[in-house]
């Protein structure tokens, strides 16, 4: 079964890397870091996905994957 992060459409998908996503997307990480996330610059981001760091972090994936994608295409 796919969970609605995975639907989200945008560039950023669930089960990317939160290494892969500041590398690509170097203004993810002042949106990641504003709700708590400071894994951007740990060696965790390298192994973990957006879900997987949401999930450690208390955070809804999808809310956290939309509004990425929001901030990313406007």
């Amino acid at each position: 079964m796919t969970d609605a992060w995975e639907m989200e459409e945008g560039p950023i998908a669930g089960d990317d890397l939160i290494a892969e996503i500041v590398n690509l997307y170097p203004e993810a990480a002042d949106f990641l870091q504003s709700i708590g996330m400071h894994c951007v610059g740990c060696a965790a981001a390298h192994g973990e996905t957006l879900f997987e760091a949401c999930r450690v972090h208390g955070l809804s994936g999808a809310k956290v994957l939309r509004e990425l994608n929001r901030i990313l295409t406007e």
